[in-house]
């Protein structure tokens, strides 16, 4: 793990990947993991589950510092723009398509 934050409703995570692993399974694991962990522990008041989906994106060795940078400025980098927002620009500027419906939805 090289960079973990967190907002009210989204988590960052950059991890070095091994090639062979599959980011569907790390997610899947990190996600069973954590939510087994937060209900253990008690650590919300209703049963926390995770939303389906998430986003992945890979950065070269040389983005590493600058990606840790963003993660760690979470709280007050959404001050000024949502993570619904950012999500759909970068996917935008990244020119891939994707579907309104599969898309992050804020919780409520």
């Amino acid at each position: 793990m090289l960079a973990i934050n967190n907002v009210q409703d989204h988590l960052h995570l950059l991890f070095g990947l091994n090639p062979r692993q599959s980011i569907s399974e790390i997610m899947r694991m990190i996600k069973s993991d954590s939510s087994e962990w937060i209900n253990k522990e008690k650590l919300t008041r209703n049963k926390f589950q995770w939303q389906e989906g998430y986003g992945a994106f890979s950065h070269s060795r040389s983005q590493v510092s600058q990606v840790a940078s963003y993660i760690a400025n979470q709280q007050e980098h959404h001050k000024k723009v949502t993570f619904l927002n950012e999500y759909q620009k970068i996917l935008s500027d990244l020119e891939i398509e994707y579907d309104e419906r599969y898309i992050f939805q804020p919780p409520i």
